[in-house]
């Protein structure tokens, strides 16, 4: 039988057999067969399982804000980067949220962490641990929406990991002067008691200021505090503390182990005989706040404390704290973790991993008061914990020499809020292990007095002052949970950042230094940013190859300002003409593209716009140039001017423009829209005879160096691009936006439409959708007329995008649409962009990355992904399907 060439041979059919079919009739299946069917495909726990897998010595990473690249990227596209971002109020450290969120959009991942860690030192252990629905999170806008609001936390880990996995080192600042020149007081002896949060943020900002001898000691034989010791692997791994450390030690900070206040005669006292000028006391509260029930119980017989269980479970789970290889404390059969704070649940669902069969938490009030962040809870709820409320320890029952029991009398709430004891209410559960997590508290009388003369508020803890972080003591400072200020890793962060500039000024003061008083910090800086991006083209030196293309963004002179100030390298006016040919815009004329669908907000793709060209004379343009020139002599202004095909006009105009001061001038010869109807733009830019004649006209009448703005709009830009640099251009902008009709409303009215006849034409469309033919047409240009100086633009949004025209041939790039969808800050993301994308391709180990992009594991949510070593030698099976 003649084989049918229309349909696929079987084999081949029954691999399509799963492709999609236009359903012709209802699907008839059982419901026993679905309930069957899922079991197999589900990816998350059954509702009705009372039992999970077991997790005992599973420390992998339970969080559920960690993002993969792909979900990062979705995730901070979905940002609106609100212009007064009300996450940014919630945030202890101040850290530039939007801003950050902006450069993992652009897959600017070192921009973002360099943003993190200038205001967090400990950026990646706050991203994982950080309690970010009561802060940063609960301000988002998106809140008030169904999809929710963003993932901050998640977005702040996956920025900082993946600078981490670069293995780039911090510096100081590139404008502090060499250690050898710097004044005497940045070389004052500084000591930091507790390598905890607080004083690593403190260190940090010490150093990056400036000062070179700065010592913490730790008590302990591995740093990090309660980062370390208290907080499980499975939410902070201490290879990020470690990092963060590693860091501060770039810039000179020692750490020594084994030493602390109240060790070997070491006091606040005895160091300032040794010549210390501030010191910063960042301990923490190392003794637990126990029951007097608990007294003279012992770990062997089933009791445990938070102080003591979480270290023995921290020094056998993360590798490299410490040299001791200790097991994981034997946790089995039923356990009681008692109360309601984060740590309470950290017990809990490291008591899992030690073993244990089942996990109670049981608190004093209700759910509605349980001071644990619901990030906390929800990890032990849906690890099987069981809560119980309304419960007050009262007895521990022993047996043996173990634990059998514990009674709890119920509590509730009277009418007047205060809480009473019902004894009617006696509750007896049986139990093998009792973990407190009462709280914590300073206890040690060594510490207490090695801290004298301190004076100690009434809660046994130094008295210190909120703003400067100073105690009673004028050189000594405190904060994290000793400060009494700190309840979260963040905040005690913070107080070490607060400290470390107040530190700075009583420093200062001691060797008669004038300090600002509007605090200075200096930001986070690695060799990356060392990368000089200056770039010289036609003579003219730009300080950065990034500038405003001649459109919405520089509307008037003050707009140009406040992008200067920003850091742009260099700025177009917008498109000016003389008096006799000033035209009025209309309104709307600037709308959203299509290319986005129902995605509104930043991040758009494509913008259509039908504006003219500028409705301020000559004059004001021209003495706006003058202005910018002698406030900002570094940036280039480049005047953007237009005229009809009349060689009186062009020299009129162009003389003008080079009589005001501007660097350079752009020919205007591609307007798509409203100016060609008056022979002006695209009229003249169509043409290469024109093109070629306006360029000689304007080459006889001026000295400078001018470009000729190209248009997409043509067969074959290059024969453009060719006449432009006959008639004596020194280079071209290429392109301008490209004509095109938007859209229309199901009533057959355009958008957008202007006045009551709703009328419209033809706009330009910008933004990225246009980039490959801008890119195409640069590279075009570039191999046609190697050496001619290209100003690019169309669609560069991103560090990224501007390299692929930089690689194309272009000598500098001009930006509009991607300052519509945000503000003029993104130039700082481009920046550090750019000089990371060039710096990372000098790392041999790091060539495999596509650009900030490291290579991508493969991982599967609810399914394992074996190796392909395990599966050699296995046989594979596949389900036939019928044809």
């Amino acid at each position: 039988m003649a084989r049918v060439l229309s349909r696929d041979p079987v084999d081949i059919e029954n691999l399509l057999g799963l492709n999609p079919r236009m359903q012709t009739h209802a699907t008839l299946c059982s419901s026993t067969v679905k309930k069957q069917d899922k079991k197999h495909w589900k990816r998350n726990a059954d509702k009705s399982s009372s039992n999970c897998e077991t997790l005992e010595n599973n420390f992998d990473d339970i969080k559920h804000t960690t993002l993969s690249e792909r979900g990062a990227l979705r995730e901070a596209m979905r940002c609106l980067k609100c212009a007064d971002a009300p996450c940014q109020k919630s945030c202890p450290t101040n850290l530039d949220i939007k801003s950050f969120i902006t450069s993992i959009a652009n897959k600017n991942y070192y921009g973002a962490a360099k943003m993190i860690l200038s205001d967090n030192p400990l950026g990646l252990t706050c991203g994982m641990v950080c309690p970010t629905s009561d802060l940063c999170v609960g301000g988002c806008n998106l809140f008030a929406t169904e999809e929710g609001p963003i993932n901050i936390g998640g977005l702040q880990q996956f920025a900082t990991e993946v600078f981490k996995a670069m293995n780039i080192p911090q510096i100081r600042s590139p404008s502090l002067p060499p250690p050898a020149e710097i004044p005497e007081a940045y070389h004052a002896k500084i000591a930091l008691f507790g390598a905890g949060p607080a004083s690593i943020s403190c260190a940090s900002f010490l150093a990056r200021l400036g000062y070179s001898d700065i010592t913490i000691f730790e008590k302990q034989e591995y740093i990090g505090g309660l980062s370390t010791s208290e907080i499980p692997q499975f939410r902070l791994p201490y290879d990020v503390v470690n990092f963060e450390a590693e860091l501060m030690k770039d810039l000179g900070v020692k750490i020594v182990c084994n030493k602390g206040l109240g060790i070997e005669g070491m006091t606040i006292n005895t160091l300032k005989e040794d010549g210390y000028k501030a010191v910063f006391i960042g301990i923490g509260l190392p003794e637990p706040n126990k029951d007097g029930i608990f007294q003279g119980l012992r770990m062997d017989q089933g009791f445990y404390t938070s102080k003591d269980f979480l270290p023995l479970v921290a020094m056998a789970s993360k590798p490299g704290m410490c040299a001791c290889h200790s097991p994981l404390p034997l946790i089995q059969g039923t356990v009681i973790v008692l109360g309601a704070g984060d740590t309470a649940f950290d017990c809990a669902t490291s008591a899992l991993r030690c073993g244990a069969r089942r996990v109670f938490v049981a608190f004093r009030k209700g759910f509605t008061n349980i001071r644990a962040v619901p990030e906390e809870m929800e990890l032990a709820k849906e690890e099987k914990c069981e809560f119980l409320p309304f419960l007050l320890p009262r007895k521990v029952v022993v047996k043996g020499g173990r634990i059998i029991a514990m009674e709890f009398v119920r509590t509730e709430q009277a009418e007047a809020g205060h809480w009473i004891e019902d004894e009617d209410q006696i509750v007896r559960l049986k139990t093998d292990v009792v973990i407190s997590a009462f709280g914590s508290v300073l206890g040690d009388p060594k510490v207490k007095e090695a801290m004298n003369p301190i004076q100690f508020n009434r809660w046994g803890l130094p008295e210190v002052d909120p703003e400067t972080m100073q105690t009673s003591e004028p050189w000594v400072f405190a904060g994290g949970d000793i400060g009494g200020l700190a309840n979260t890793t963040v905040e005690s962060v913070n107080d070490g950042k607060q400290a470390s500039w107040y530190m700075h000024r009583y420093i200062q003061s001691l060797y008669g230094a004038a300090v600002s008083t509007t605090p200075e910090l200096p930001l986070f800086y690695t060799p990356i940013d060392l990368v000089d991006i200056s770039v010289e083209v036609a003579g003219l030196k730009f300080p950065n190859p990034f500038g405003l293309a001649s459109a919405t963004p520089t509307t008037s002179s003050p707009m140009i300002r406040r992008a200067f100030e920003a850091g742009w390298g260099f700025a177009l006016t917008k498109t000016f003409s003389l008096d006799k040919d000033i035209v009025t815009n209309v309104s709307p004329r600037i709308i959203r593209g299509i290319t986005s669908g129902p995605i509104y907000g930043p991040g758009q793709g494509s913008f259509l716009n039908i504006e003219l060209i500028s409705e301020k004379t000559a004059e004001y343009w021209c003495k706006s140039v003058t202005e910018l020139k002698a406030d900002f002599p570094n940036q280039i202004v480049i005047a953007s001017i237009m005229c009809s095909y009349n060689k009186d006009d062009w020299t009129e105009l162009s003389k003008m423009a080079e009589a005001s001061g501007a660097d350079a001038l752009e020919l205007n010869l591609s307007c798509p829209h409203g100016m060609g109807e008056r022979g002006m733009g695209l009229a003249c830019g169509q043409n290469p005879e024109l093109v070629q004649n306006i360029c000689r006209w304007v080459r006889q009448a001026v000295q400078i160096p001018f470009f000729a703005k190209l248009t997409p709009n043509v067969t074959d830009i290059v024969n453009i691009a060719v006449a432009a640099q006959e008639g004596g251009a020194d280079g071209v902008t290429a392109t301008n936006t490209v004509s095109g009709l938007m859209g229309l409303k199901a009533d057959c009215t355009p958008w957008p439409a202007v006045g009551g006849e709703k009328k419209t034409t033809y706009g330009g469309v910008s933004g990225s959708a246009i980039r490959p033919i801008a890119l195409r047409a640069v590279s075009a240009i570039a191999h046609a007329l190697p050496g001619l100086p290209i100003l690019a633009t169309g669609g560069i949004d991103s560090a990224e995008s501007g390299l692929q025209f930089l690689h194309s041939g272009a000598s500098v790039l001009q930006v509009c649409s991607a300052v519509q969808n945000q503000d003029f800050t993104v130039i700082e993301d481009y920046c550090t962009g750019l000089r990371a994308l060039l710096y990372l391709k000098s790392i041999e180990e790091l060539q495999d990355w596509d650009g900030q992009s490291p290579a991508t594991m493969c991982h599967q949510k609810g399914k394992p992904v074996p190796k392909i070593a395990d599966l050699i030698g296995k046989v594979c099976c596949y389900t036939e399907i019928p044809g």
